[in-house]
């Protein structure tokens, strides 16, 4: 049989804008020692979170509520801003999906970043979108090539993440308010914040969800250590925010996810010791990078980009001696960000893992 796919779908490539870890344990044939590619958090999620899907898991049974009420209502209490101006979704993923889907069509121009967040290209695409990218300057996005690109090729929706994946850079909060002031009519930002909760506050701008040039995106995914329930929100206008129902899955939040957010926005004491934790953590990482002569970079997330100090492709042979000594890591794809490495925040026991395999992955790639 020949399946009727859309001319747009037989024109994309089978793709996955990650290859997991699971995979790539699948392929070696072994666990992982450290687990630190991803941005996830490994010190997990609060104990008032588990508890809270502990008693929810009892009536997975149900679907989760539709209107994500509760949820709704406690992150507008946490954020005082109003409930409408709120959207939870399956992840900043499924939310940066449904967004796309709402705004960008065949042929419509969308701007990012060359080597910016791979998941956001792949809804552009999938959607038919257009798709311009400018570079990164001195390792952070440049707002404004990204300004200059929207008003040149009349872009519907610009995608921006302070702090940014894959460098961990960051820009000031007034940087991003003159952005706004200086947006092309009818052109919308994105402003992927998945890493506020780990970022210093001058990064983060005030919430004004009655601005409507702007929606901003935040995760349970990172700081929260929730990255296995798929649950973050977008916080916008009211109008915009409304225009979601007419395309989200309704039961995409399952009823243990709802609960395990609600438990974990509750818990302020956990989130100060994660934050705590990925601090010393960061130092950790760049006191093992620089002892092997590395750059580690300024970061504002839950990782470090190091500076391998030569090309991508010396870069892609630490990595793959990295992986091949049992410590997972990333790395950015597109050049020059590809002469660097990503390593995310990890236990003590991770930190010992890293210092004892980076000199060899280091020798390994030398040679």
């Amino acid at each position: 049989m020949t399946h009727r796919l859309t001319p747009l779908a037989q024109s994309l490539p089978a793709s996955v804008p990650f290859v997991g870890p699971e995979a790539q344990e699948r392929a070696r044939g072994a666990a992982f020692t450290a687990r630190l590619g991803a941005n996830e958090s490994v010190f997990g999620p609060s104990p008032r979170a588990i508890a809270a899907m502990e008693v929810a898991a009892r009536d997975a049974w149900m679907y989760g509520d539709p209107e994500v009420h509760d949820l709704r209502q406690a992150l507008a209490r946490h954020h005082a801003i109003p409930p409408e101006a709120i959207i939870p979704g399956e992840g900043i993923d499924g939310l940066l999906g449904y967004l796309v889907r709402l705004l960008v069509g065949p042929g419509d121009a969308v701007v990012t970043s060359q080597g910016a967040y791979p998941t956001f290209n792949y809804h552009v695409a999938g959607f038919g979108g257009t798709l311009h990218a400018v570079p990164y300057r001195d390792d952070h996005e440049d707002p404004e090539a990204l300004l200059a690109k929207a008003r040149a090729v009349d872009a519907k929706l610009i995608y921006l993440a302070n702090p940014d994946n894959p460098m961990g850079s960051w820009h000031q909060a007034t940087t991003i308010t003159d952005m706004l002031d200086h947006l092309p009519a009818g052109c919308l930002l994105c402003l992927d914040e998945a890493y506020a909760d780990l970022a210093p506050p001058e990064a983060i701008p005030p919430l004004d969800p009655a601005d409507p040039r702007l929606i901003r995106m935040r995760t349970f995914s990172k700081a929260h250590g929730l990255a296995g329930l798929r649950v973050g929100y977008g916080i916008g206008h009211p109008d915009l925010i409304s225009a979601f129902d007419r395309v989200r899955n309704h039961f995409g939040l399952g009823r243990v996810a709802q609960a395990g957010a609600l438990g974990a926005l509750s818990d302020t004491d956990w989130l100060a010791n994660v934050q705590a934790l990925v601090a010393q953590s960061r130092d950790a990482i760049a006191a093992i990078t620089k002892a092997q002569g590395l750059r580690p970079l300024p970061s504002a997330t839950n990782f470090v980009t190091v500076d391998c100090g030569r090309d991508g492709d010396f870069a892609r042979r630490v990595l793959a001696g990295l992986i091949a000594e049992g410590v997972f890591v990333r790395m950015p794809g597109v050049a020059p960000l590809d002469r660097c490495i990503r390593i995310g925040c990890g236990s003590q026991a991770d930190m010992t893992a890293l210092g004892e395999a980076l000199p060899k992955a280091l020798a390994r790639a030398a040679s």
